[in-house]
């Protein structure tokens, strides 16, 4: 560990944007890129860093700017940039391994399984992530030309697959595929300038999030070395979950005899109505009022008002991905989430099309095990959950169609079984996202 004295207060200036903003993008494109040469990677590196915006430069330039960009490595991508290997050492486990060496673990197994990724992700020359979002489609055009102009000129790098993204009508907030409002629950950083709203969680040390600051236990040891390289990083865990939206709905109606029971059903396996609206303070029908308002849509706990999970199901996505006051040690549990759905919208009563739609999504963290790795082991994949025993994550879990939902009622609870697999992982990844300074410090290797 370096000797130099652990602070808390943030150095915005070299933490890349993603980490504290969330842009008014409504598109974008994921760029996957391998490094044939370290020279290439360099290269292509230094010409991107100079294009990643700071947080503090996202809170300046927010409402001038329409286009950001983002840029992480996979450990076999720092390898590949040219870091040491007395330095790569010093990363985790869980990093250096990657993600589809973690599948057990994640419970990426049967459809999920990394074999049946797509755009080469369960490979290892997927070195870097260029992360393009765009506030229009014509900014998104540009962007997307520039970085291929790059990259045609730049020997030894090139694009191993992208993802072009787009938001699901309505665009003034974030929906999936399913249609349900998405990114209500996040945390807040001591020092970030942003205040919790109520039911939030009080504001977390910076530490849980960024490499190089106290955690909620404090100091933390064992940082990637050297310090240049670690400090104002974080980890990401990408995953990109197909929505298998005709499925969804042919269920909803299959055990439903109107439209507002199947909007119910829809709601319980969500936890959440489509408007945002939590079941714990709207048990028997939407409020989009309630959804739409972030001073209220968040205020709400499940020990006290919902123990036994008559308003929100005890296994239901919500609950599960957030068990707020009933879960032990919670604020060493909180992740930053960012992302965006990708495939068009399927039209509501339309069939299948076979078209690949869903959600491409980032969980950062400081730490993947403590943090990203537990929630998807213990929380999402976990059939005694609550105890409940026989259950998955309804939405994001692994389901087989051998799995149950419950719905606890009075008199008589309802069980819903074999559920199907709602959604399908199609690839996946763990980046390390570096600070500015880092970043010219990679660029720079071997100089």
């Amino acid at each position: 560990m370096s000797d130099s004295a652990p602070t808390s207060t943030l150095e915005l200036d070299d933490i890349q944007h993603i980490l504290l903003t969330r842009t008014p993008a409504i598109t974008g494109r994921y760029e996957f890129l391998t490094f044939d040469t370290a020279a290439g990677g360099r290269a292509w590196l230094s010409e991107l860093s100079d294009k990643t915006q700071s947080a503090a430069d996202a809170v300046d330039e927010m409402e001038r700017s329409d286009r950001w960009v983002t840029l992480a490595f996979t450990w076999n991508g720092l390898r590949a940039l040219g870091v040491p290997e007395d330095s790569l050492a010093t990363f985790p486990d869980e990093f250096r391994e990657g993600m589809p060496s973690r599948a057990s673990i994640l419970g990426d197994t049967g459809a999920n399984d990394p074999g049946r990724w797509v755009g080469g992700l369960a490979g290892d020359d997927v070195h870097a992530i260029a992360i393009l979002f765009a506030r229009t489609d014509e900014q998104c055009r540009r962007s997307i030309e520039e970085h291929d102009g790059l990259l045609s000129r730049t020997d030894g790098v090139r694009s191993l697959s992208y993802l072009d993204l787009n938001a699901t009508p309505p665009f003034n907030y974030a929906h999936d595929h399913f249609g349900f409002r998405d990114r209500l629950s996040q945390p807040v950083m001591k020092g970030s300038g942003e205040e919790p709203t109520p039911g939030s969680g009080e504001a977390l040390e910076p530490g849980e999030f960024i490499l190089g600051y106290p955690d909620e236990d404090g100091p933390v040891a064992n940082l990637p070395q050297p310090e240049i390289l670690s400090r104002n990083g974080s980890y990401m865990a990408y995953r990109r979950l197909e929505e298998h939206v005709a499925v969804f709905r042919e269920y909803l109606r299959e055990r439903s005899d109107t439209t507002e029971e199947a909007d119910l059903l829809a709601a319980k396996f969500m936890g959440r109505w489509r408007s945002g609206a939590p079941l714990v303070l709207a048990p028997d029908e939407d409020d989009p009022e309630l959804g739409a308002d972030p001073m209220r849509n968040n205020d709400f706990n499940y020990k006290e008002m919902d123990p036994f999970g008559y308003a929100c199901p005890l296994g239901s996505h919500a609950r599960r991905l957030n068990p707020r006051d009933t879960a032990h040690y919670m604020n060493r549990r909180r992740m930053i989430r960012r992302g965006a759905t990708y495939g068009p919208a399927l039209p509501e009563g339309a069939p299948d099309d076979g078209v690949d739609r869903g959600i491409a999504a980032f969980i950062i963290c400081a730490n993947l095990v403590r943090q990203f790795e537990f929630a998807q082991n213990v929380w999402i994949n976990d059939e005694s959950f609550h105890e409940l025993g026989n259950e998955h994550d309804p939405i994001g879990g692994v389901q087989d169609g051998t799995m149950d939902f419950t719905v606890p009622n009075r008199p008589i609870r309802k069980v819903h079984r074999g559920i199907p697999a709602f959604t399908t992982l199609k690839g996946g990844a763990y980046f390390f996202l570096p600070g500015l300074k880092a970043m010219r410090y990679l660029a720079t290797l071997g100089d």
